[in-house]
């Protein structure tokens, strides 16, 4: 049984998920956003830092999972986006998570199965999945979707290592 927090970041929203692993099975433990209230870069990192940190106070998790970088068309943003992204990362490693990063398009792949999906086509897969019975706010399904994304990745990893396992001990036999 594996807890995973995953992280949609962003300087102005910054969406989080919780979900349980159990072998295949996945459940929804909570989900939503870190708004950030500041003019300033700085405060707003320090109010990430503080979000992300109160929820792994929250729900413990076992593991952490976090949308990388894109690079959008403004440069501007996307600096705002990775200071984003390193303020949740120490909250994770301070908080003694390990990390793993994800693409975009290697979420939206493992969630809704193209890496061309529109927010609404993964809100709509995660309410799904997780059998929601509300659809959660765009920002907090991104999160749960990363989270999703790693639970796949962790358990195929598994399956795969099994399987390594028993090929390697038909080949000494």
């Amino acid at each position: 049984m594996t807890v995973i927090l995953g992280i949609d970041p962003g300087s102005r929203v910054t969406g989080y998920g919780v979900i349980r692993q159990r072998g295949r099975e996945l459940e929804y433990l909570g989900s939503g956003c870190i708004r950030t209230a500041a003019d300033n870069l700085a405060t707003k990192l320090g109010q990430i830092y503080a979000g992300v940190s109160e929820v792994i106070t929250q729900f413990q998790p076992d593991e952490f999972a976090i949308e990388q970088v894109f690079m959008a068309r403004n440069a501007d943003s996307a600096l705002k986006l990775g200071q984003a992204r390193g303020s949740a990362i120490v909250a994770a490693v301070n908080g003694g998570l390990p990390v793993s990063e994800y693409a975009a398009r290697l979420i939206k792949q493992a969630v809704v199965g193209t890496g061309a999906a529109d927010k609404a086509q993964v809100q709509h897969m995660v309410t799904s999945v997780l059998k929601l019975s509300a659809t959660p706010q765009a920002d907090a399904a991104d999160a749960l979707a990363v989270a999703i994304c790693h639970a796949h990745t962790n358990k195929t990893l598994v399956a795969m290592a099994g399987q390594a396992r028993s090929s390697r001990r038909g080949r000494y036999r």
